[in-house]
């Protein structure tokens, strides 16, 4: 049986779980977040090196500025080296500016750089997609471009397929959204010789296909399932491994490590169950 957020959402609200969600508490949740802390080694890393990941924004229709504020000042307090964006900065149906997005956007500090990637959502808002990501544009490519050059404008670089040496001594790649963009891995960490390598993959079904090990991989996409139950997990994750990369530390190809963010917006459903957002510090050493 395919089941979808429509199904879940239904029986959230029909049955015992409505206890749970009900009185607007899955809708708290969904608004609540936390830091959480990895520590972990990171081979060819001669300096430790801080990262915040945030991902998953949805700004535009459950998210509004007030939510990204809250992150950017908690991000800020951590006084990470570099801050990563992982892609759904947008959320699809969103109709309006994304100024808001980008002032917040714009007070994220870090002495390395912000970086991003882009999402499926991202494409949606671009009018890449289609279908029930709203209404397909021709001109959804440059769309694409004027919203990189905007984040842009507000301090973030895009990687779509392409890197950076954020030091002497680490690498940073960011590829493209797998489901409407051209993700090419190898273009992403070109050029990083022999230095420690952070992988940006909106998606963590890419993982199984890496060409070759990465020093780190960090996903979100999933939301960890967004509505988990006791014992059971989460019934719908968006990818086509089921639970295995929903959430936390997993591995894709050649044992490569990598981190799945549970993220910070909501999509499809207003509400998270026992799966609270979050930014994660990546606290990385040598080894």
């Amino acid at each position: 049986m395919r089941v979808t957020r429509r199904a879940v959402l239904r029986s959230l609200l029909g049955g015992g779980a409505a206890v749970a969600l009900g009185g607007g508490a899955g809708v708290a949740q969904g608004f609540e977040f936390s830091v959480t802390r990895h520590a972990r080694a990171l081979p060819g890393l001669r300096a430790p090196l801080s990262v915040a990941f945030l991902t998953d924004l949805h700004y535009g229709l459950y998210i509004g500025a007030g939510s990204v504020a809250a992150w950017v000042d908690a991000t800020n307090a951590l006084q990470p080296d570099v801050v990563l964006l992982g892609g759904d900065q947008l959320d699809a149906r969103m109709d309006r500016p994304e100024d808001p997005l980008l002032r917040e956007l714009a007070r994220l500090q870090a002495p390395l750089g912000k970086y991003a990637v882009w999402g499926n959502h991202d494409y949606g808002n671009f009018g890449r997609a289609g279908r029930r990501y709203g209404r397909r544009r021709a001109d959804w490519q440059a769309r694409r471009e004027a919203f990189a050059q905007a984040l842009a404008g507000a301090g973030v670089t895009v990687l779509r397929n392409e890197g950076r040496a954020l030091r002497d001594d680490v690498w940073v790649g960011g590829v493209d959204d797998m489901w409407f963009g051209q993700p090419d891995i190898p273009a992403a960490l070109a050029g990083a010789g022999d230095r420690a390598t952070v992988l940006v993959i909106h998606n963590p079904d890419l993982l199984p296909d890496l060409p070759g090990p990465a020093g780190l991989v960090v996903c979100g996409h999933t939301h960890g399932g967004q509505v988990r139950f006791p014992l059971i997990g989460a019934p719908v994750v968006p990818s086509r491994y089921g639970q295995r990369f929903a959430m936390g530390w997993v591995k894709g190809a050649y044992g490569s490590p990598a981190f799945v963010s549970r993220g910070l917006g909501m999509s499809g459903v207003p509400l998270r169950n026992l799966c609270e957002p979050e930014i994660a510090l990546l606290l990385l050493s040598p080894p």
